[in-house]
C-alpha cells in the first residue's frame, strides 16, 4: 500500500459515524459532563497519542507528525464552543511543538478541514434537511454555498497530509494548513 492510501484510509476511518464526538453546544446549553467527555476523546485523545509518539521521534532524531484538527479552532463558533475551544488548544500544541520539534529532527503539522464528505457528515446533513427543508434527500441543497459548490473530500485531506508529511514539506513545521475553499476569508 502506498502512502496516499494509508493516508487517505487513515483520514476516512477518522472521519466515519464514531462513538461519542464532541458536542454541538452553547456555552450555557451544556453541562460540563458532555463538555468533558467530548475533550476527553479529541483533546486529551490526541495530546496522550502526540505524548508517546512525539517522544519516540525525538529519540530516533526523525519523524513526521501530521494533526487532522478541524477548522472551528480558527473560525470559532458559539454554537460548537467545546469543539471549538479543543481544536484551538491543538491548534496550540501543533504550533508550540512544531516550533520546538525541529531541534530534535521532528517536524509536527496540523491540517484544519472544513466540513468533509464523511458518512457522518450525510447523516448530520439530512437531518439540517429535514429540520429546515421538510425533505432528507434534499440534503446537498445545503451545501450548495460551499466553495466549488460543495464539501471537500477525504481525498483532499489525505492528498494535504501526505504532502506534508513528505520530503516536498522538509522545511515546514509548527503551520496549521487549513483546507477550506478559501471560504474562512471570503468576505
Amino acid at each position: 500500500m502506498n502512502p496516499g492510501d494509508t493516508a487517505l484510509r487513515l483520514v476516512t476511518e477518522l472521519q466515519r459515524p464514531a462513538p461519542p464526538t464532541l458536542a454541538q453546544g452553547t456555552i450555557t446549553g451544556m453541562d460540563d459532563r458532555k463538555i468533558r467527555d467530548g475533550w476527553e476523546l479529541k483533546l486529551f485523545g490526541y495530546i496522550n497519542m502526540t505524548r508517546e509518539i512525539y517522544g519516540a521521534m525525538c529519540q530516533r532524531k526523525r519523524g513526521v507528525i501530521v494533526n487532522i484538527i478541524g477548522n472551528a479552532g480558527h473560525r470559532p463558533s458559539a454554537g460548537y464552543i467545546a469543539g471549538a475551544i479543543a481544536n484551538a488548544g491543538l491548534m496550540a500544541m501543533t504550533t508550540a511543538l512544531g516550533a520546538e520539534s525541529p531541534e530534535h529532527g521532528v517536524r509536527v503539522l496540523g491540517v484544519n478541514p472544513v466540513g468533509t464528505a464523511t458518512e457522518r457528515a450525510e447523516v448530520r446533513l439530512r437531518e439540517r434537511a429535514q429540520k429546515e427543508l421538510k425533505d432528507p434527500e434534499r440534503w446537498r441543497e445545503l451545501v450548495k454555498g460551499n466553495p466549488f459548490g460543495r464539501m471537500t473530500t477525504s481525498e483532499e485531506i489525505a492528498n494535504m497530509v501526505v504532502f506534508l508529511a513528505s520530503e516536498r514539506a522538509s522545511y515546514m513545521s509548527g503551520q496549521v494548513v487549513i483546507v477550506d475553499g478559501g471560504s474562512s476569508y471570503k468576505k
